[in-house]
């Protein structure tokens, strides 16, 4: 197939990659605004420089989609929060561009990539693909997948011969990716030795939000789940994650114990900590850590015949080695020193 993907270079971006060169034989065209180097698995693709966002965008979009037998669109910019306009400018004119290219180039099969965080807060019950998109209350990104699966709705509604298949994945974890999670989130305050001793079980207590369940996917099986949507033609919503964790398992694989904390203390003081801007991390995002619902993969698994190869406590385990040693992939996007200069982040020492 020749499939063309915005986004290509990020974390989801990665793994999908890496699952089409395994297949072998499709024609990959990567859209990003900084090219990677040409080294696995980005050396699978043709790239474009393009910023969806951009006056100029559609122009290369109708270029790249003649001929296309898929869209899949990744590209999605969750930082800087405190710069709205240019968050919205990126995803949500780029997501229109996107479905508007893809509507005129006759391109086929459009796969979307949303989040869990789409989904209403639903207590420690399993949700299904059913479960309301209302999203996460207070968090800009969730909102922001909200509006976004609406417009996808629409596009999909008004161009019933083309299939719209959705991904809903849970927190995407790679080693590849470490580097930018600290400058997108945790810099400039939290110290690497810290880190280097809770991945060696040197950090006997670990304060975590009391009765928190998180599931992490792999970007890998990610990869696997769209390879197989677009080898199926699979249209709809699908679910995305491995297996539910608690804060206790969480501390357990960094042979610490969990000190559970109340989440509304917590949240306060990632509210203080963000408001002096010491780390990216909104009380938004918090919520999205701690209040998005576990999810059911049912269909994916049955329809998809997909499972996860790798269990939420190995994805935790490969992503706490990666951010120890600040770990990265050749990939702008994925550079730590690049998104602090984007985000203006000090550099601490």
């Amino acid at each position: 197939m020749k499939i063309v993907i915005t986004g290509a270079s990020g974390n989801v971006g990665t793994g999908v990659l890496r699952a089409l060169a395994a297949e072998g034989g499709h024609r990959i065209v990567g859209i990003c605004r900084r090219p990677p180097q040409p080294e696995p698995p980005y050396d699978a693709a043709t790239w474009r420089a393009c910023d969806l966002g951009d006056d100029r965008a559609p122009e290369v979009l109708d270029e790249v989609m003649v001929g296309a037998d898929a869209v899949v669109h990744l590209a999605w910019m969750i930082q800087p929060l405190r710069q709205g306009e240019r968050l919205h400018r990126t995803n949500h004119k780029g997501t229109a561009a996107v479905l508007e290219a893809a509507r005129r180039a006759g391109v086929p099969h459009v796969v979307h990539t949303s989040s869990i965080a789409a989904y209403a807060p639903a207590g420690r019950q399993p949700v299904d693909e059913t479960w309301p998109t209302t999203g996460v209350p207070g968090s800009v990104y969730a909102a922001g997948k909200v509006e976004a699966e609406q417009a996808v709705r629409r596009f999909a509604a008004e161009n019933p011969e083309t299939t719209v298949s959705v991904i809903r994945p849970t927190l995407v974890a790679q080693s590849a990716t470490s580097a930018s999670l600290l400058a997108l989130f945790f810099d400039p305050i939290v110290p690497q030795w810290l880190l280097r001793l809770l991945q060696r079980g040197k950090v006997p207590l670990l304060p975590l939000p009391a009765g928190m369940l998180v599931q992490l996917v792999h970007a890998d099986d990610v990869g696997d789940a769209v390879a197989r949507i677009l080898r199926l033609r699979a249209g709809g919503a699908f679910n995305l994650a491995a297996d539910v964790l608690t804060e206790h398992d969480l501390a357990r694989l960094a042979g610490a114990r969990a000190v559970p904390v109340p989440g509304e203390v917590m949240r306060v003081a990632v509210g203080l900590l963000w408001r002096l801007r010491a780390i990216g991390m909104s009380p938004g995002w918090f919520d999205v850590g701690t209040r998005s619902p576990v999810v059911d993969t049912t269909r994916a698994r049955e329809e998809l015949g997909w499972r996860p190869r790798v269990g939420s406590v190995e994805a935790a385990r490969e992503q706490l080695a990666g951010m120890a040693e600040s770990a990265t992939a050749p990939s702008p996007a994925l550079s730590r020193d690049k998104l602090r200069d984007d985000l203006r982040v000090p550099r601490l020492t």
